[in-house]
């Protein structure tokens, strides 16, 4: 593989693992919220099941993807919903009352089998926006010479599936450590969903230029100028989010802590 092509791969590989574990520390704090009402035992039982159900649900949405990635009206849905979830949540953010909302989930208290249920449907949900979020950053890589899966080039695959992959580990092993950068650099949160928004604007520039619309130009999504376009965006809302961040020093809540061990 030429460097050149190597060293983007590893750029993006690179952007997808930190993107991945700011929104698996996200999603943790939320599994976290429903399964806190479980005795202890029972409650790791749920988080495992959790787990199991999050490897499954990416590589189904992994797979099916690989098929359908280029199809127009599946990548404009696609940007469409990773710019609706980075709205929606940075609404709920800043407008919504937290604390409500977390009252709200706690409230809604099930059985065992029940919260494991939930768990799932939630994980459905975290898949969905990990491997989209993931594709709208590879797709526009150049192609290798690696053999096709399902739609879509080898090479591209492999990063998605990495990423999809590393934000398995990060939200088992290393939620903690993104759940305390998170308290102490809360704007990254905000920063991670706008990335996301950003990254759905990605694709759909990647829709517009697709040979069916030719809305834009078809190599437009590929040039220069626009991947520098948007890197240095998204570097400048990476950086804004933590520089513009207030320090927080006091102690996570133990309870929120420990139940992403």
């Amino acid at each position: 593989m030429d460097l050149s092509i190597l060293l983007e791969y590893s750029w993006v590989l690179l952007l997808l693992i930190a993107l991945e574990g700011l929104l698996a520390a996200d999603n943790a704090l939320v599994l976290a919220i429903m399964v806190k009402h479980l005795p202890e035992e029972r409650r790791k039982k749920a988080l495992f099941y959790g787990l199991a159900g999050a490897f499954v649900f990416r590589f189904l949405s992994l797979f099916v993807i690989s098929f359908l990635v280029n199809v127009w009206q599946i990548q404009a849905i696609g940007a469409l919903y990773l710019m609706f979830i980075a709205i929606n949540h940075i609404f709920r953010k800043k407008v919504a009352n937290k604390g409500k909302n977390e009252e709200k989930l706690e409230k809604k208290q099930s059985g065992f089998w029940g919260t494991v249920l939930k768990v799932e449907l939630a994980d459905i949900a975290f898949a969905i926006d990990s491997i989209l979020a993931a594709v709208a950053l590879a797709v526009t890589l150049p192609n290798t010479n690696l053999p096709q899966i399902g739609g879509l080039d080898g090479g591209k695959f492999l990063v998605i599936f990495a990423g999809g992959i590393i934000g398995l580990i990060i939200m088992r092993f290393a939620a903690n450590f993104f759940v305390k950068l998170l308290h102490t650099k809360p704007g990254l949160e905000i920063a991670a969903f706008i990335i996301v928004g950003w990254v759905g604007i990605k694709l759909s520039v990647y829709t517009l230029s697709h040979p069916q619309l030719a809305i834009l130009p078809e190599g437009f999504a590929k040039s220069p100028q626009w991947k520098i376009t948007f890197y240095a965006v998204l570097i400048l809302i990476a950086l804004g989010g933590w520089f513009l961040s207030k320090e927080k020093q006091e102690d996570l809540p133990e309870e929120k802590s420990n139940e992403n061990d």
